[in-house]
């Protein structure tokens, strides 16, 4: 076992790159077990936020996942970071290694930093309650409701394929209402962020998932709105309303550690 470790190669996990000049540290939260110190690398007014790390790939387990986001959580609370991908880890232990990082790819990052100064990441998933949302389109579709009427007074034998015209119908209007209020709260969102991507869903009741980019400034408007939206459509959909959060989705960092 002495052997093994003694073999064993260390690098640095890299968490994301920050603006700031002065070494920082951010205790004892980083990836391993015992947990690693959080500290930052600096070159010029940048920073590279680190941990010492065993050269391995990360599996994706979930005390791996939530560590890597709260020390992200944990940055955030004092510097707008550029997030890295889960488990980037320089081959190298060295601090000028990193440095050296820093420096051939200063530009990039003091533009990205530049770009996104006092911006926050929101996430808003959108779901249907199913039984509500049915409920809702037989009131509002008098043709599905009438007819659905006019076959509960037959038989089953005799309705068959208008059961099925009436299953086709709502599946329609389904569509129909989803489209409506996504575009209503794309709409009313959007207007308030600074960028928006709309995510890929997973389930068959999500209607939305998207990121949204906002100045500071205008979280409190983004919650109002949020609010509104709980207020006037919550009795259809759920929505689930998760910021402040690492701009993942709006920073494209890959951070080439190969021979660093």
């Amino acid at each position: 076992m002495e052997n093994r470790l003694q073999t064993k190669i260390e690098g640095k996990y890299i968490y994301g790159i920050i603006k700031n000049e002065n070494p920082v540290s951010f205790g004892y939260i980083g990836m391993g077990n015992p947990a690693e110190k959080v500290y930052s690398i600096n070159f010029r007014d940048i920073s590279a936020v680190v941990s010492n790390s065993s050269v391995v790939q990360f599996d994706t387990r979930r005390i791996n996942l939530i560590t890597h986001e709260k020390v992200l959580e944990t940055v955030m609370k004092q510097f707008t970071i550029l997030p890295a991908c889960y488990s980037t880890i320089s081959k190298s232990s060295s601090n000028d290694k990193i440095r050296y990082l820093l420096e051939k790819n200063y530009d990039q990052f003091c533009k990205l930093l530049i770009d996104l100064q006092d911006m926050k990441e929101m996430g808003i998933k959108v779901l249907v309650k199913k039984e509500a949302f049915f409920e809702n389109i037989m009131e509002n579709y008098d043709e599905i409701r009438n007819l659905k009427r006019k076959l509960e007074k037959l038989s089953f034998d005799q309705t068959h394929y208008q059961r099925l015209k009436i299953g086709e119908m709502v599946a329609v209007a389904f569509e129909n209402e989803s489209d409506r209020y996504r575009s209503q709260i794309i709409t009313m969102l959007s207007s308030i962020a600074d960028k928006m991507k709309i995510n890929d869903n997973f389930g068959d009741t999500m209607i939305l998932n998207a990121a949204f980019l906002i100045n500071k400034n205008d979280e409190l408007q983004f919650d109002e709105a949020v609010n509104e939206l709980y207020n006037r459509m919550g009795h259809l959909l759920t929505i689930k309303y998760v910021g402040t959060l690492p701009p993942y989705n709006f920073v494209n960092l890959g951070i080439n550690t190969k021979g660093n």
